[in-house]
This record gives C-alpha cells, structure tokens and sequence, in this order.
C-alpha cells in the first residue's frame, strides 16, 4: 500500500468525532487541511506528536489551515485522550469499518492493525499538496507541514 502522492485528489470521508457527531472533509472546503493519520491514542511517540500540532495551532490557523487527527481509536478513547492531553482540534476515529479512510489514503499497516504515521497537507480546493509517511517510532515534526503551507500560501499571493 502507498499513501496518496501530491498532486492527488484528497478523498472525502466522514468520520465520527463523538458518538453523536460527525465530520467530513468536505466541510473544511475553502481552507487548507492539515491531516495527521497516527498509529494509537496514548502512545508516547503519538502524544508528543500531537502535542506539538496543538502548540502550532496558532500558526496554522494564520496560514487558513485545520488540524484534524485520525487513528482507528474509538471515539470514547479519543474523547478521553484529547481532554486529559487538552487537545483543541478534531480527532476523528476509524474504527468501524477500522481503517476504511486509511486505507483510502493508502497508510492503514493491514499487518498491525493501525495507520502509518502519515501527513497531508491539502489545500483550499482538496488536492494533496504535502504528503509524508514516517516510521512509525518516529515524530515527525512540523518542518514539512509549515513549509506546504506557507508555499501553499505564496501561491494564493501570486495569483491575487
């Protein structure tokens, strides 16, 4: 399996963020999206990951962008997890069917049972313009997401 390139169509999906609500990509239509497949909620490598994502919300958000987070994680350890880390962004559960948008972006590990440790960046208009597989122990920081956005940002000045 590959994880979709840049340059592709970012698939839509919906996902559950609680058990009564739902996210689709689609809603984020007109801004940027950064979206971040990790293995396990509670896992060291995972929670400093996403910790640092929420300490760039600010930036992000300059930069027209949403931070939404997937694992196959059940939504009532997401839930637990985002609260006691103090999470401020969407985590959405691939749990059932498990691991149907990862696959669809080609980084569910079939093998483990879990997603890769993945990155999308995708722009207004729902093309991938950043797209990074890491190994799974390792974090994979936020260079490669800042510096798509920012290009995705000089773009949008040299059109206007």
């Amino acid at each position: 399996m590959t994880a979709l390139a840049a340059g592709a169509k970012a698939p839509d999906f919906t996902l559950p963020t609680t058990p009564d609500q739902k996210v689709s990509l689609s809603e984020f239509r007109g801004r940027n999206v950064v979206l971040v497949f990790y293995p396990a909620d509670w896992s060291p490598v995972c929670g400093d990951q996403l910790a640092l994502y929420n300490e760039l919300r600010a930036q992000f958000e300059e930069l027209n962008a949403a931070l939404v987070a997937v694992s196959v994680d059940g939504i009532w350890c997401h839930l637990a997890y985002g609260k006691d880390r103090g999470f401020h962004f969407t985590l959405l559960s691939d749990f059932e069917p498990k691991g149907e948008v990862a696959r669809q972006y080609g980084v569910y590990r079939q093998q483990d049972g879990i997603t890769e440790r993945a990155l999308f960046v995708i722009d207004e208009e729902g093309v991938i313009r950043y797209s990074y597989v890491s190994p799974v122990g390792v974090n994979p920081g936020a260079a490669g997401i800042l510096k798509a956005l920012h290009a995705i940002a000089a773009r949008e000045e040299e059109v206007a």
